[in-house]
């Protein structure tokens, strides 16, 4: 009798590891890291998102006047991934206002109410203005860094490049140095503060710019070791997933990558015997099909490839606006989401479909993240930005691609 019930409890335990298993979800991931088949299950549902949670001004003002309509896309197209949903670039003082970060604290909370898988991404860029100058540095962060609490303001000064490389870049504003201690606080103050918003991922931007006098990676792999470090406590499951562009590959240190993920614009070429058409190509100017770097990810497991996100860039409008250039960056003298906008709707649809077969047929490693908010600086009466948005009286300025994305992705996607 004793050995019959040892015997049943045996299978009951086996029946109910066996449930946990079937109950863990293909989204799932930890503060161990994530594995290669969940990461990729998100970039199959990226979507740039730009400003998402960046709320109205505080003086009531709409700085993005349809971001409810642009939150209900974002739920109803099923996106898992939200691009670019919090940063400043430039305009740093408004990081002094406790509501700008309460507002889109509530945003992201009803994001992940409706969704708790969910991730959304902040963005650390290439860029800085004296604005930072008005900036206090928190108490965790000297500590985080091992210095005593200074009481004092971020240094605009403090994060340019010594020998005087990028300064100015951007025009009145310039492209910080990792090398410089102060970049690295600055970079560990935002991500610190979007974790506890409710970010899970962070694009570190032109890493090649910030890391001007980086050459060994030494400085981007303290920062982003103190990143991770934080993550372990502020970040909603422990792990955060970081990407960049990677114009030659990757970012890989020692034969392993200093991110989860790579990144890149989709370079789009031209077909000057279709005017305004444009079409993928491997090897294309510096497009990264079939070059993401193989290495060891960052959460341990080997690849030949590292998984990448191609998107639509935007970058401004070239000096011969429709005319085709096929060593140009710019699609028809445009920026690759202003080129798309001025497509007509049918094409715009179909184009999206062919981009994500292409990558599906022609690289398995590529992944392409959707254009569902991004700025354009085309002639356009959308208010300087392009919106998948299907186009309503919340949203009469949408593009209209909502539904072909939805449908992409539910058609062809497992998940």
């Amino acid at each position: 009798m004793k050995g019959k019930l040892t015997a049943l409890i045996a299978i009951l335990f086996s029946l109910g590891l066996s449930s946990a298993k079937a109950e863990v979800s293909p989204y799932h991931f930890d503060e161990n890291g994530i594995t290669r088949e969940v990461l990729e299950r998100y970039l199959d549902r990226s979507a740039t998102l730009v400003y998402l949670l960046i709320p109205d001004k505080p003086e009531g003002r709409h700085e993005f006047p349809y971001h409810s309509d642009d939150v209900r896309m974002a739920k109803n197209i099923g996106a898992k991934f939200m691009g670019r949903a919090m940063y400043r670039w430039g305009g740093e003082s408004r990081l002094n206002d406790p509501q700008f970060w309460a507002s889109a604290r509530a945003i992201a909370d009803d994001l992940h109410a409706y969704d708790p898988e969910i991730i959304i991404q902040g963005c650390l860029f290439e860029v800085i203005t004296p604005e930072v100058n008005s900036v206090p540095i928190p108490a965790d962060v000297f500590e985080a860094f091992g210095q005593p609490d200074g009481k004092r303001n971020f240094s605009y000064d403090a994060m340019l490049a010594e020998n005087g490389r990028l300064v100015n870049h951007w025009g009145s504003s310039s492209v910080p140095d990792i090398s410089r201690p102060e970049t690295k606080m600055w970079f560990y103050y935002l991500a610190s503060r979007y974790m506890e918003t409710g970010c899970e991922a962070f694009h570190l931007g032109q890493i090649e710019l910030i890391g001007m006098n980086d050459p060994d990676r030494e400085h981007w792999a303290e920062i982003i070791g103190r990143i991770r470090e934080c993550a372990k406590t502020r970040s909603r499951r422990g792990w955060v997933l970081l990407d960049a562009h990677t114009p030659y590959g990757g970012m890989v240190k020692d034969g392993v990558s200093l991110l989860d993920f790579n990144s890149f614009p989709l370079r789009i070429k031209e077909t000057p015997d279709s005017p305004m058409g444009g079409c993928l190509e491997s090897g294309h100017l510096d497009a990264l099909y079939g070059k993401s770097e193989g290495c060891k990810s960052p959460s341990g497991w080997e690849c030949e490839h590292l998984p990448y996100l191609v998107e639509f860039d935007n970058y401004g409008r070239g000096p011969e606006p429709g005319k085709a250039d096929l060593d140009s960056h710019f699609v028809w003298g445009y920026d690759e989401i202003s080129w798309l906008s001025l497509q007509d709707e049918d094409y715009r649809n179909k184009w999206l479909e062919y981009a994500f077969g292409w990558l599906r047929d022609n690289d398995q490693y590529g992944h392409l993240e959707m254009p569902c908010s991004r700025m354009i600086t085309c002639p356009n009466e959308s208010a300087g930005s392009y919106r998948a948005n299907m186009r309503s009286a919340s949203c009469p300025i949408g593009y209209s691609q909502e539904e072909t994305i939805r449908n992409i992705w539910n058609n062809n996607l497992k998940y």
